[in-house]
């Protein structure tokens, strides 16, 4: 994979102050990154069995598999991580809240934080990553809507590495922000946060920037929707006359804060899902060409307390695949 850095702002440090090759946090910030080479695959479960994508994913590893996972009860899965290990790094963080002993050894950890460790994500050889809103459980793969992106990027790998080594030294819901919040690709801009320590000023302001500046459209998957401000800004567009959709998991519309109610009788076009399981989705699409999706529920914790991982993608065939998803499940909803 051609990865290019372009490092003129601290060749600039090293002739003015002498600094070090090491670029400092600050510099990073500043500077622009691109990749070429990115590929790009994204999976809507359970019409595919994402289990078996992951699985297939973890077999054809050959280094080191490190994994962050909110839930895990695939046995499939479960069986391949414990065969790599023995050729392989291997290292599994699982949420304590769902941990019951199915799968042991050095390598596994269980995330004693007081909040939810609510991540899906590993990172494959150093250079590929998978997240979504896909929990690897029985229910997650063959039931619940979720989605599931894999992706090959060296900046992205080692973002996610880093938070991986937070979560594993046993730091929760703070430590670093993100080293490459932004890259350049072959396939469009990029955005990577982690939440909470990127979410409460970058993600969440971010989502709210984007919505606030669309054009045509909004549409809106989410499990759960308590977050008045995202709510506000929705409520705003359709006021523009933008396009706005929201679909919410049926089992969440009632609950404290939910913005389910207030958005319905505001007259925006909302519904509850059609799946007698979950809609686990989290994810908005502005304009048919941004996709912002993740792990966080569009709520206080979701955004300020859990440990959460979020991407935005500026990139039209792949929001459209979104879009083909959202409207497929969309038209199965109904309004209560």
């Amino acid at each position: 994979m051609a990865k290019m850095r372009h490092l003129l702002l601290c060749s600039f440090l090293l002739l003015v102050s002498g600094c070090s090759n090491a670029l400092t946090e600050d510099a990073v910030k500043q500077e622009e990154f691109y990749e070429n080479g990115i590929k790009t695959k994204v999976y809507f479960c359970p019409s595919t069995n994402c289990g078996k994508v992951i699985t297939d994913v973890i077999d054809n590893a050959e280094s080191s598999v490190h994994c962050a996972f909110y839930d895990l009860d695939l046995r499939d899965l479960i069986k391949a991580i414990g065969e790599k290990s023995y050729t392989a790094d291997v290292k599994i963080i699982i949420d304590h809240g769902n941990y019951d002993g199915q799968i042991k050894g050095d390598g596994v950890k269980v995330a004693k934080s007081k909040q939810y460790m609510h991540n899906k994500f590993c990172i494959i050889d150093e250079n590929k990553i998978f997240t979504g809103s896909f929990n690897p459980t029985d229910r997650g793969s063959n039931f619940n809507n979720n989605n599931l992106i894999i992706m090959n990027s060296d900046y992205l790998a080692e973002n996610y590495e880093d938070e991986f080594n937070e979560l594993w030294n046993g730091i929760y819901a703070s430590g670093s922000n993100v080293k490459y919040e932004e890259i350049n690709t072959n396939i469009g801009v990029i955005e990577n946060y982690f939440c909470p320590e990127d979410c409460k000023d970058g993600g969440l302001n971010k989502a709210v920037d984007l919505i606030r500046d669309a054009e045509k459209s909004v549409k809106v998957a989410i499990f759960s929707f308590t977050d008045e401000e995202l709510g506000d800004e929705l409520v705003k567009a359709d006021i523009k006359g933008l396009d706005v959709q929201v679909l919410v998991e049926r089992k969440q519309r009632n609950v404290q804060k939910s913005q389910y109610s207030r958005l319905r009788d505001f007259g925006i076009d909302i519904k509850v899902d059609g799946n007698n399981y979950n809609m686990h989705h989290k994810f908005i699409i502005i304009d048919d060409k941004i996709v912002i999706t993740g792990s966080p529920n569009f709520s206080f914790s979701g955004f300020n307390r859990n440990d959460e991982n979020m991407l935005i993608f500026y990139n039209k065939e792949l929001g459209l695949g979104f879009v083909k998803e959202f409207d497929r499940m969309f038209s199965k909803g109904e309004v209560v």
